[in-house]
């Protein structure tokens, strides 16, 4: 079945339908990382967002189900080169095509994913709907996407109710943190369910026990598993907190850290959510923010954010730490920025850079036990070069105990 892409600017791709037949309205966003499809379309930042993989052959190792970032797709549509009809991987749970079927996601193969990118560099990120209909004309969407926003997307994709997740030191009578060879398929299904206690955690590539019995509240806006996954992996228990929890909750709880999760859209929308970080900011507890988490942060002290003219999308961004000096490679998915040039110097400094453009990447607070970053340590996809943070913020809890 045919399939058009056609794009605020008038552009018109034709190629061929893939996924679930329905017609979309989304942002049109690019995605470098050349593997790691699965955690990419289950990654919630993409919330409100059609997501196009600029790597030509997507699919070509299916889906394993414990690669999953969140419980459902979470991009409104995807756009390949080339999706891979059969695929061949010994971890394999079924096919692209057929995940995509799974959780009612459009797509469409076949254009030229170049040609497309190349108009988001140069024009800079715009809307565009996917369709089957080959009589719909530009002058009839125009505008259905000039009208397009994300919206309220964090109190879509966050959970509703908090939940726990333990240490992996306090899972050593029930068993070690699965691997990819023993993925618990009962424990997936009932995940989408809601019952996300029950969901097998992935470990880090390197296990730290130094958390054992901190308690680290992670507010959900967004988040991906792995970010509390990397904290279990070190020894915390975590209990995670939906988006509009009230900060004297969290804190009534008396967590020895607080993390800020990722999530979509656009942070100046979120300002209820604001509000109640200015309350965490002003107690004494450490603070690590990732993405979203981060921007939040930093409008909740004062500072301001503003769109990238296509965003940073992909796992091979490298970034600068500014007390080190060394360079990482990073995994990101970001349109937004912090503007340091209107940051308070008594407030914030930047901690991290992007080499490749110059924007901020991270915040250390000055008087605080708080740093944040626009990237993320927690990669899933992409590089694990950025997972000392996570030791870093460790260190930074039990320091304050």
């Amino acid at each position: 079945m045919k399939a058009f892409l056609i794009l605020e600017d008038g552009t018109r791709f034709e190629g061929k339908h893939i996924g679930f037949d329905k017609e979309v309205v989304s942002e049109i966003v690019f995605n470098t990382s050349m593997a790691g499809y699965t955690e990419v379309f289950t990654d919630p930042s993409y919330a409100g967002q059609a997501v196009c993989m600029t790597y030509p052959l997507i699919g070509n190792y299916g889906v394993c189900l414990e690669d999953m970032e969140s419980e459902r797709i979470w991009p409104d549509a995807v756009i390949v080169r080339e999706l891979a009809k059969v695929p061949s991987n010994f971890r394999c749970d079924m096919s692209l095509q057929e995940f995509l079927e799974k959780y009612e996601t459009p797509g469409i193969e076949g254009i030229d994913t170049r040609k497309l990118v190349r108009i988001l560099r140069e024009k800079g990120t715009m809307n565009g709907i996917i369709t089957t209909n080959e009589n719909l004309r530009y002058e009839d969407v125009k505008g259905r996407l000039s009208a397009y926003t994300t919206g309220d997307v964090v109190s879509k994709v966050s959970c509703t109710e908090k939940y726990e997740i333990k240490g992996a030191a306090d899972l050593a009578e029930n068993g070690p943190i699965s691997g990819s060879s023993s993925f618990n398929k009962e424990n997936y299904e009932a995940s989408l369910k809601g019952d996300l206690s029950k969901r097998e955690k992935r470990p880090s590539i390197v296990r730290n026990l130094n958390g054992k019995g901190l308690k680290v509240a992670l507010l959900d806006v967004g988040a991906k598993k792995n970010i509390a996954d990397s904290l279990a992996a070190r020894g915390c228990d975590v209990t995670v907190y939906p988006y509009n929890t009230t900060a004297e909750e969290i804190l009534n709880s008396n967590p020895d850290g607080i993390m800020l999760s990722n999530g979509p859209g656009d942070p100046k929308e979120c300002t209820g959510v604001i509000e109640e970080i200015k309350k965490l900011y002003a107690s004494d507890v450490p603070i690590f923010a990732i993405c979203l988490g981060h921007q939040l942060m930093a409008l909740a002290t004062g500072a301001d954010t503003y769109k990238l003219k296509y965003g940073h999308r992909g796992g091979n961004h490298p970034v600068k730490d500014l007390s080190n000096g060394r360079v990482y490679i990073s995994s990101q998915n970001h349109g937004y920025v912090v503007d340091t040039e209107k940051l308070d110097s008594k407030v914030a400094e930047p901690a991290f850079i992007n080499v490749n453009d110059g924007t901020n990447e991270g915040l250390k607070y000055v008087g605080k036990n708080i740093f944040t970053v626009q990237f993320h340590p927690e990669a899933c996809p992409g590089p694990q070069d950025s997972s000392y943070l996570f030791d870093r913020f460790i260190e930074m809890m039990c320091a304050s105990k």
